[in-house]
Protein backbone atom coordinates (compact mmCIF):
# COMPACT_ATOMS: atom_id res chain seq x y z
CA UNK A 1 0.00 0.00 0.00
CA UNK A 2 1.09 3.31 -0.42
CA UNK A 3 2.21 5.77 2.65
CA UNK A 4 -0.45 7.25 4.98
CA UNK A 5 0.74 10.26 6.32
CA UNK A 6 -1.27 11.89 9.03
CA UNK A 7 -0.10 15.48 11.40
CA UNK A 8 -0.27 14.85 14.98
CA UNK A 9 -0.49 17.98 16.91
CA UNK A 10 0.13 18.07 20.42
CA UNK A 11 -0.18 20.84 22.78
CA UNK A 12 1.37 20.08 25.75
CA UNK A 13 2.59 22.05 29.24
CA UNK A 14 5.82 23.50 28.25
CA UNK A 15 5.59 22.92 24.20
CA UNK A 16 3.73 22.31 21.35
CA UNK A 17 4.78 19.83 18.49
CA UNK A 18 3.77 18.88 15.13
CA UNK A 19 4.30 15.05 13.84
CA UNK A 20 3.87 13.19 10.76
CA UNK A 21 3.11 9.44 11.64
CA UNK A 22 4.05 7.39 8.54
CA UNK A 23 2.52 4.33 8.00
CA UNK A 24 3.32 1.67 5.52
CA UNK A 25 0.83 -0.87 6.19
CA UNK A 26 3.84 -2.65 8.83
CA UNK A 27 5.02 -0.22 10.75
CA UNK A 28 4.59 3.48 12.29
CA UNK A 29 7.67 5.75 11.87
CA UNK A 30 7.10 8.99 13.77
CA UNK A 31 8.89 12.42 12.37
CA UNK A 32 9.17 15.86 14.08
CA UNK A 33 8.35 18.90 11.65
CA UNK A 34 7.83 21.43 14.17
CA UNK A 35 8.41 22.24 17.74
CA UNK A 36 7.46 25.95 19.59
CA UNK A 37 7.02 27.10 23.37
CA UNK A 38 3.59 26.48 24.98
CA UNK A 39 3.50 28.70 27.88
CA UNK A 40 1.08 30.41 29.84
CA UNK A 41 0.95 34.27 30.00
CA UNK A 42 0.98 36.05 33.09
CA UNK A 43 -1.21 39.68 32.72
CA UNK A 44 -1.70 41.43 36.06
CA UNK A 45 -2.61 38.13 38.34
CA UNK A 46 -4.11 35.98 35.46
CA UNK A 47 -2.86 33.21 33.37
CA UNK A 48 -3.87 32.85 29.76
CA UNK A 49 -3.43 30.51 26.53
CA UNK A 50 -1.69 32.86 24.13
CA UNK A 51 -3.68 31.11 21.76
CA UNK A 52 -2.94 33.54 18.94
CA UNK A 53 0.44 32.47 18.39
CA UNK A 54 -0.13 28.68 18.81
CA UNK A 55 -2.44 28.50 16.27
CA UNK A 56 0.13 30.21 14.01
CA UNK A 57 2.68 27.73 15.11
CA UNK A 58 -0.08 25.25 14.58
CA UNK A 59 -0.73 26.25 10.97
CA UNK A 60 3.20 26.08 10.23
CA UNK A 61 3.42 22.63 11.48
CA UNK A 62 1.25 21.67 8.75
CA UNK A 63 2.62 23.94 5.76
CA UNK A 64 6.18 22.43 6.63
CA UNK A 65 4.53 18.52 6.91
CA UNK A 66 3.09 19.46 3.32
CA UNK A 67 6.23 20.72 1.98
CA UNK A 68 8.42 17.83 3.53
CA UNK A 69 6.06 14.99 3.05
CA UNK A 70 3.83 16.31 -0.15
CA UNK A 71 0.70 14.48 0.58
CA UNK A 72 -1.28 14.39 3.61
CA UNK A 73 -4.16 11.96 4.68
CA UNK A 74 -5.68 13.84 8.03
CA UNK A 75 -4.70 16.01 10.99
CA UNK A 76 -5.52 15.14 14.52
CA UNK A 77 -5.08 18.22 17.45
CA UNK A 78 -4.97 17.36 21.27
CA UNK A 79 -4.11 19.17 24.15
CA UNK A 80 -4.52 19.13 27.99
CA UNK A 81 -8.35 18.76 29.23
CA UNK A 82 -10.42 21.20 30.86
CA UNK A 83 -9.51 24.46 29.16
CA UNK A 84 -11.43 26.53 26.90
CA UNK A 85 -12.38 29.44 24.77
CA UNK A 86 -15.50 31.19 24.28
CA UNK A 87 -16.80 32.16 20.95
CA UNK A 88 -19.34 34.69 19.85
CA UNK A 89 -22.00 34.46 17.16
CA UNK A 90 -19.44 35.95 14.23
CA UNK A 91 -17.09 33.19 15.24
CA UNK A 92 -14.67 35.66 17.06
CA UNK A 93 -12.78 34.44 19.51
CA UNK A 94 -14.31 36.98 22.97
CA UNK A 95 -11.57 36.50 25.04
CA UNK A 96 -7.98 34.59 25.27
CA UNK A 97 -8.30 31.53 27.37
CA UNK A 98 -7.77 31.31 30.82
CA UNK A 99 -5.25 28.08 32.26
CA UNK A 100 -5.90 26.16 34.39
CA UNK A 101 -3.15 27.22 36.90
CA UNK A 102 -4.78 30.64 37.06
CA UNK A 103 -5.97 31.38 40.51
CA UNK A 104 -9.10 32.71 40.07
CA UNK A 105 -11.14 29.28 40.64
CA UNK A 106 -9.63 29.01 44.01
CA UNK A 107 -12.47 29.24 46.23
CA UNK A 108 -15.18 27.95 43.38
CA UNK A 109 -15.57 24.21 44.95
CA UNK A 110 -17.05 25.41 47.65
CA UNK A 111 -18.99 28.00 45.90
CA UNK A 112 -20.33 25.45 43.65
CA UNK A 113 -21.43 23.32 46.41
CA UNK A 114 -23.61 25.22 47.84
CA UNK A 115 -25.83 25.27 44.49
CA UNK A 116 -25.51 21.63 44.00
CA UNK A 117 -23.83 18.94 46.41
CA UNK A 118 -20.62 17.72 45.63
CA UNK A 119 -22.35 14.20 45.91
CA UNK A 120 -24.56 14.93 43.54
CA UNK A 121 -21.92 16.32 40.83
CA UNK A 122 -19.80 13.01 41.43
CA UNK A 123 -22.87 10.62 40.93
CA UNK A 124 -23.84 12.40 38.05
CA UNK A 125 -20.23 12.93 36.13
CA UNK A 126 -17.98 10.40 37.85
CA UNK A 127 -15.07 12.92 37.87
CA UNK A 128 -12.55 13.69 40.19
CA UNK A 129 -12.81 17.05 42.25
CA UNK A 130 -10.12 19.96 40.97
CA UNK A 131 -10.88 23.84 41.55
CA UNK A 132 -9.60 23.95 38.00
CA UNK A 133 -12.38 21.86 36.49
CA UNK A 134 -14.26 23.11 33.15
CA UNK A 135 -17.36 23.37 35.69
CA UNK A 136 -15.83 25.46 38.26
CA UNK A 137 -14.10 27.55 35.44
CA UNK A 138 -17.10 28.60 33.67
CA UNK A 139 -19.13 29.08 37.26
CA UNK A 140 -16.51 31.86 37.98
CA UNK A 141 -16.93 33.22 34.28
CA UNK A 142 -20.66 33.43 34.77
CA UNK A 143 -20.28 35.21 37.90
CA UNK A 144 -17.25 37.45 37.33
CA UNK A 145 -17.83 37.68 33.16
CA UNK A 146 -21.67 39.12 32.44
CA UNK A 147 -20.89 41.10 29.63
CA UNK A 148 -18.59 38.51 27.89
CA UNK A 149 -20.92 35.82 28.55
CA UNK A 150 -24.09 37.25 27.25
CA UNK A 151 -22.13 37.09 23.54
CA UNK A 152 -21.08 33.79 23.97
CA UNK A 153 -22.52 32.02 21.18
CA UNK A 154 -20.14 28.37 21.74
CA UNK A 155 -17.49 27.09 24.25
CA UNK A 156 -15.15 25.05 22.50
CA UNK A 157 -12.76 23.35 24.79
CA UNK A 158 -8.74 24.06 23.03
CA UNK A 159 -8.64 20.84 20.61
CA UNK A 160 -11.95 22.15 19.44
CA UNK A 161 -11.17 25.28 19.02
CA UNK A 162 -8.08 24.45 17.10
CA UNK A 163 -9.99 22.38 14.83
CA UNK A 164 -12.77 25.14 14.58
CA UNK A 165 -9.97 27.94 13.22
CA UNK A 166 -9.44 25.05 11.16
CA UNK A 167 -12.56 23.52 9.53
CA UNK A 168 -15.25 26.30 10.56
CA UNK A 169 -16.80 23.05 12.38
CA UNK A 170 -18.41 23.89 16.03
CA UNK A 171 -18.56 20.45 17.92
CA UNK A 172 -17.06 19.09 21.60
CA UNK A 173 -14.85 16.06 21.13
CA UNK A 174 -16.49 13.31 23.80
CA UNK A 175 -13.08 12.67 25.86
CA UNK A 176 -11.71 16.48 26.18
CA UNK A 177 -15.41 17.48 27.23
CA UNK A 178 -15.47 14.53 29.79
CA UNK A 179 -13.21 16.35 31.53
CA UNK A 180 -15.14 18.96 32.22
CA UNK A 181 -17.15 17.81 35.22
CA UNK A 182 -20.31 18.49 33.05
CA UNK A 183 -20.91 15.40 31.22
CA UNK A 184 -23.49 12.57 32.28
CA UNK A 185 -20.73 9.42 32.48
CA UNK A 186 -23.77 6.70 31.83
CA UNK A 187 -25.46 8.80 29.28
CA UNK A 188 -22.18 10.15 27.79
CA UNK A 189 -23.51 13.07 27.05
CA UNK A 190 -23.82 16.63 28.67
CA UNK A 191 -25.78 16.77 31.75
CA UNK A 192 -28.63 19.08 31.37
CA UNK A 193 -29.36 18.94 35.24
CA UNK A 194 -26.00 20.47 36.33
CA UNK A 195 -25.96 23.25 33.27
CA UNK A 196 -29.28 23.93 34.08
CA UNK A 197 -28.76 24.27 38.08
CA UNK A 198 -25.31 26.24 37.76
CA UNK A 199 -27.44 28.48 35.68
CA UNK A 200 -25.38 27.60 32.87
CA UNK A 201 -26.80 28.33 28.90
CA UNK A 202 -27.31 25.44 26.83
CA UNK A 203 -27.22 26.59 23.44
CA UNK A 204 -22.99 27.49 24.38
CA UNK A 205 -22.61 23.90 24.59
CA UNK A 206 -22.48 21.75 20.80
CA UNK A 207 -23.01 18.66 19.56
CA UNK A 208 -20.84 15.53 21.02
CA UNK A 209 -18.37 13.97 18.31
CA UNK A 210 -16.14 10.71 19.42
CA UNK A 211 -12.91 9.69 18.67
CA UNK A 212 -12.34 8.27 15.26
CA UNK A 213 -14.62 10.33 12.96
CA UNK A 214 -13.96 13.19 10.57
CA UNK A 215 -14.69 16.75 12.53
CA UNK A 216 -14.64 18.52 9.25
CA UNK A 217 -12.08 19.45 6.38
CA UNK A 218 -9.72 22.77 5.79
CA UNK A 219 -11.76 25.64 4.74
CA UNK A 220 -11.08 27.42 1.37
CA UNK A 221 -9.03 29.73 3.36
CA UNK A 222 -6.92 27.92 5.36
CA UNK A 223 -6.17 25.73 1.98
CA UNK A 224 -5.30 28.85 0.37
CA UNK A 225 -2.77 29.74 3.08
CA UNK A 226 -1.07 26.74 3.84
CA UNK A 227 -1.25 25.96 -0.43
CA UNK A 228 -2.81 22.60 0.71
CA UNK A 229 -6.01 20.52 -0.33
CA UNK A 230 -8.90 20.00 1.40
CA UNK A 231 -7.83 17.64 3.97
CA UNK A 232 -9.94 15.69 7.11
CA UNK A 233 -9.21 16.85 10.60
CA UNK A 234 -10.33 13.77 12.49
CA UNK A 235 -11.69 14.01 16.21
CA UNK A 236 -8.66 11.85 17.82
CA UNK A 237 -8.78 11.23 21.59
CA UNK A 238 -8.02 14.58 22.42
CA UNK A 239 -7.46 15.01 25.70
CA UNK A 240 -3.69 14.36 25.72
CA UNK A 241 -3.92 11.43 28.29
CA UNK A 242 -6.69 9.39 26.33
CA UNK A 243 -3.80 9.69 22.90
CA UNK A 244 -1.20 8.58 25.82
CA UNK A 245 -3.51 5.82 26.95
CA UNK A 246 -4.18 4.20 23.50
CA UNK A 247 -0.95 4.29 23.10
CA UNK A 248 -0.27 2.02 25.94
CA UNK A 249 0.35 -0.95 24.95
CA UNK A 250 0.28 -3.02 27.93
CA UNK A 251 -3.16 -2.02 29.09
CA UNK A 252 -4.65 -5.64 29.41
CA UNK A 253 -6.90 -4.49 31.85
CA UNK A 254 -6.92 -5.95 35.40
CA UNK A 255 -3.29 -6.40 36.00
CA UNK A 256 -1.30 -3.58 34.54
CA UNK A 257 -2.15 0.40 35.26
CA UNK A 258 -1.32 2.81 33.05
CA UNK A 259 0.70 5.85 33.94
CA UNK A 260 0.52 8.23 31.54
CA UNK A 261 4.36 10.61 33.04
CA UNK A 262 4.70 14.28 32.49
CA UNK A 263 3.86 17.28 33.90
CA UNK A 264 0.93 15.89 35.24
CA UNK A 265 0.49 11.97 36.59
CA UNK A 266 -2.37 10.03 35.29
CA UNK A 267 -2.60 6.63 36.96
CA UNK A 268 -5.41 4.53 35.74
CA UNK A 269 -7.09 1.43 34.33
CA UNK A 270 -10.05 0.82 31.52
CA UNK A 271 -13.12 -0.11 32.36
CA UNK A 272 -16.20 -1.20 30.33
CA UNK A 273 -18.62 1.23 32.42
CA UNK A 274 -18.25 4.19 34.84
CA UNK A 275 -17.35 2.87 38.62
CA UNK A 276 -19.24 5.45 41.06
CA UNK A 277 -19.72 5.24 44.34
CA UNK A 278 -19.06 6.27 47.77
CA UNK A 279 -16.05 4.71 48.04
CA UNK A 280 -14.53 5.98 44.89
CA UNK A 281 -15.76 9.51 45.65
CA UNK A 282 -14.39 9.61 48.95
CA UNK A 283 -10.75 9.03 47.39
CA UNK A 284 -11.72 11.22 44.79
CA UNK A 285 -11.31 8.78 41.40
CA UNK A 286 -12.35 10.18 38.48
CA UNK A 287 -14.44 8.58 35.17
CA UNK A 288 -13.67 10.14 31.79
CA UNK A 289 -14.11 9.36 28.42
CA UNK A 290 -11.51 6.90 26.30
CA UNK A 291 -11.62 5.85 22.76
CA UNK A 292 -14.30 2.86 21.51
CA UNK A 293 -16.19 3.97 24.50
CA UNK A 294 -14.01 2.68 27.29
CA UNK A 295 -13.85 4.88 30.65
CA UNK A 296 -10.71 6.11 31.87
CA UNK A 297 -10.92 5.22 35.76
CA UNK A 298 -7.89 7.37 37.03
CA UNK A 299 -6.53 9.97 39.27
CA UNK A 300 -4.95 12.86 38.52
CA UNK A 301 -1.41 13.20 40.24
CA UNK A 302 0.75 15.88 40.35
CA UNK A 303 3.78 14.84 37.98
CA UNK A 304 6.94 16.29 37.22
CA UNK A 305 5.63 19.76 37.31
CA UNK A 306 7.45 19.77 40.75
CA UNK A 307 10.53 19.21 39.36
CA UNK A 308 10.36 21.43 36.61
CA UNK A 309 9.65 23.97 38.70
CA UNK A 310 12.37 23.31 41.15
CA UNK A 311 14.81 23.62 38.06
CA UNK A 312 13.65 26.52 37.03
CA UNK A 313 12.95 28.10 40.15
CA UNK A 314 17.16 27.08 41.34
CA UNK A 315 18.27 27.99 37.79
CA UNK A 316 16.97 31.66 38.01
CA UNK A 317 17.97 31.96 41.90
CA UNK A 318 21.15 30.82 42.10
CA UNK A 319 22.74 28.88 39.65
CA UNK A 320 21.89 27.28 36.27
CA UNK A 321 21.40 23.39 36.68
CA UNK A 322 19.93 20.68 34.66
CA UNK A 323 17.57 17.86 35.25
CA UNK A 324 20.37 14.98 35.13
CA UNK A 325 22.31 16.96 38.24
CA UNK A 326 19.14 17.83 40.22
CA UNK A 327 17.80 14.19 40.13
CA UNK A 328 21.89 12.77 41.15
CA UNK A 329 21.61 15.28 44.12
CA UNK A 330 18.52 14.00 44.92
CA UNK A 331 19.45 10.23 45.15
CA UNK A 332 22.62 11.06 47.20
CA UNK A 333 20.55 12.92 49.47
CA UNK A 334 19.80 11.68 53.04
CA UNK A 335 16.37 13.65 53.23
CA UNK A 336 13.57 11.19 54.99
CA UNK A 337 10.40 13.02 54.49
CA UNK A 338 7.80 13.82 50.98
CA UNK A 339 5.79 16.62 50.27
CA UNK A 340 2.17 15.92 49.39
CA UNK A 341 2.83 17.05 45.67
CA UNK A 342 -1.19 17.80 44.91
CA UNK A 343 -1.41 20.21 48.42
CA UNK A 344 -2.61 23.82 47.02
CA UNK A 345 0.62 25.70 47.56
CA UNK A 346 2.32 23.89 44.91
CA UNK A 347 -0.17 24.64 41.67
CA UNK A 348 1.11 27.89 40.64
CA UNK A 349 3.39 29.02 43.30
CA UNK A 350 5.73 31.97 42.81
CA UNK A 351 8.60 30.24 44.69
CA UNK A 352 8.59 26.41 44.59
CA UNK A 353 11.75 25.99 46.46
CA UNK A 354 10.31 28.37 49.44
CA UNK A 355 7.06 26.22 49.51
CA UNK A 356 8.31 22.91 49.51
CA UNK A 357 10.63 24.56 52.81
CA UNK A 358 7.43 25.36 54.75
CA UNK A 359 5.31 22.91 53.91
CA UNK A 360 7.90 20.25 55.25
CA UNK A 361 8.83 22.84 58.12
CA UNK A 362 4.95 23.00 58.98
CA UNK A 363 4.36 18.88 58.48
CA UNK A 364 7.52 17.35 59.68
CA UNK A 365 9.15 20.18 61.55
CA UNK A 366 12.58 19.63 59.48
CA UNK A 367 13.24 21.86 56.55
CA UNK A 368 14.89 20.32 53.36
CA UNK A 369 18.55 21.84 53.66
CA UNK A 370 19.49 22.12 49.81
CA UNK A 371 18.53 21.57 46.42
CA UNK A 372 19.24 17.53 47.08
CA UNK A 373 17.08 17.53 49.67
CA UNK A 374 14.05 19.65 48.25
CA UNK A 375 14.20 18.17 44.73
CA UNK A 376 14.54 14.49 46.83
CA UNK A 377 11.39 15.31 48.91
CA UNK A 378 9.50 15.91 45.95
CA UNK A 379 10.23 12.72 44.05
CA UNK A 380 9.27 11.07 47.31
CA UNK A 381 6.37 12.38 47.32
CA UNK A 382 5.76 11.51 43.87
CA UNK A 383 6.51 7.64 44.05
CA UNK A 384 4.28 7.44 47.12
CA UNK A 385 1.37 9.34 45.81
CA UNK A 386 1.58 6.59 42.90
CA UNK A 387 1.58 3.25 45.53
CA UNK A 388 -1.61 4.59 47.13
CA UNK A 389 -3.20 5.15 44.03
CA UNK A 390 -2.58 1.67 42.99
CA UNK A 391 -3.33 0.23 46.58
CA UNK A 392 -6.76 2.19 46.19
CA UNK A 393 -6.99 1.19 42.28
CA UNK A 394 -6.79 -2.59 43.60
CA UNK A 395 -9.63 -1.95 46.61
CA UNK A 396 -11.67 -0.06 44.07
CA UNK A 397 -11.46 -2.48 41.38
CA UNK A 398 -10.67 -6.25 42.87
CA UNK A 399 -8.23 -6.03 40.12
CA UNK A 400 -4.54 -7.45 41.26
CA UNK A 401 -2.08 -5.45 39.81
CA UNK A 402 1.24 -6.65 39.35
CA UNK A 403 2.82 -4.24 36.25
CA UNK A 404 3.04 -0.59 35.67
CA UNK A 405 3.59 0.61 31.60
CA UNK A 406 4.80 4.21 32.08
CA UNK A 407 4.50 6.65 28.99
CA UNK A 408 5.45 9.90 28.06
CA UNK A 409 8.09 12.28 28.41
CA UNK A 410 8.58 11.61 31.76
CA UNK A 411 10.09 7.49 31.80
CA UNK A 412 13.16 9.72 30.25
CA UNK A 413 13.81 10.58 33.58
CA UNK A 414 15.47 6.87 34.76
CA UNK A 415 15.53 7.38 38.05
CA UNK A 416 11.61 8.30 38.58
CA UNK A 417 11.21 5.18 36.88
CA UNK A 418 13.48 3.07 39.32
CA UNK A 419 11.86 4.91 42.17
CA UNK A 420 8.08 4.27 40.93
CA UNK A 421 9.77 0.43 40.37
CA UNK A 422 10.99 0.40 43.75
CA UNK A 423 8.32 2.14 46.06
CA UNK A 424 5.48 0.46 44.27
CA UNK A 425 6.83 -3.25 44.21
CA UNK A 426 5.88 -3.77 40.47
CA UNK A 427 7.45 -4.22 37.27
CA UNK A 428 7.69 -1.01 35.33
CA UNK A 429 7.28 -1.33 31.42
CA UNK A 430 8.34 2.17 30.03
CA UNK A 431 7.31 3.37 27.02
CA UNK A 432 6.35 4.73 24.32
CA UNK A 433 7.88 8.16 25.27
CA UNK A 434 5.77 9.79 22.28
CA UNK A 435 2.89 7.79 23.52
CA UNK A 436 0.25 11.40 22.97
CA UNK A 437 1.34 11.66 19.58
CA UNK A 438 1.14 8.39 18.61
CA UNK A 439 -1.92 7.88 20.00
CA UNK A 440 -3.06 10.47 18.44
CA UNK A 441 -2.13 9.48 14.55
CA UNK A 442 -3.29 5.25 15.70
CA UNK A 443 -6.90 6.66 15.65
CA UNK A 444 -6.42 8.70 12.97
CA UNK A 445 -5.56 5.77 11.25
CA UNK A 446 -8.41 4.07 12.60
CA UNK A 447 -10.68 6.38 11.11
CA UNK A 448 -9.28 6.32 7.82
CA UNK A 449 -9.66 2.46 7.61
CA UNK A 450 -5.91 1.89 7.30
CA UNK A 451 -5.86 0.13 11.00
CA UNK A 452 -9.37 -1.72 11.76
CA UNK A 453 -9.21 -1.19 16.05
CA UNK A 454 -7.58 -0.43 19.00
CA UNK A 455 -6.10 -3.65 20.03
CA UNK A 456 -4.43 -3.92 15.99
CA UNK A 457 -2.81 -0.37 16.51
CA UNK A 458 -1.62 -1.46 20.05
CA UNK A 459 0.16 -5.15 18.90
CA UNK A 460 0.95 -2.69 16.12
CA UNK A 461 3.01 -0.37 18.60
CA UNK A 462 4.37 -3.65 20.46
CA UNK A 463 6.17 -4.33 17.22
CA UNK A 464 7.37 -0.87 16.63
CA UNK A 465 8.59 0.23 20.09
CA UNK A 466 11.42 -0.37 22.10
CA UNK A 467 10.47 -0.79 25.67
CA UNK A 468 12.67 -0.47 28.88
CA UNK A 469 11.80 -3.06 32.02
CA UNK A 470 12.41 -1.72 35.88
CA UNK A 471 12.18 -3.92 38.36
CA UNK A 472 12.92 -2.00 41.29
CA UNK A 473 15.23 -4.11 42.74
Amino acid sequence: MKTINCVGADFGASSGRVFVGSFNGESLELFEVHRFENTPVRINQSLFWDFLYLFNNLKIGIYRAKKQFGELHSIGIDTWGVDYGLVDKRGDLLSNPYHYRDLRTKNAIEEVSRIVSLDKIYEITGIQFMNFNTIFQLYIDYKTRQDIMKNVDSLLFMPDLFAYFLTGIKVNEYTIASTSQLIDAQKRGWSDELIEKLGFEKRIFNDIIYPGNVLGKLTPDVQEELEIGAIPVIAVGSHDTVSAVAASPFSDGKTTVYLSCGTWSLMGVELESPLINQSSFNKNFTNEGGVENKIRFLKNITGLWLIQQIRSTWSKKYKEVSFNEISELAQKSNYEYAIDPDSSEFLAPIDILAEIRKWCKNHFGKEPQDLGDIVKAAYSGIVQKYKKTIEEIEELTGFSISKINMVGGGIKDKHLCELTARETKREVIAGPVEATVLGNIMLQLIALGYVKDLREARELLKKSIQFEIYTGR
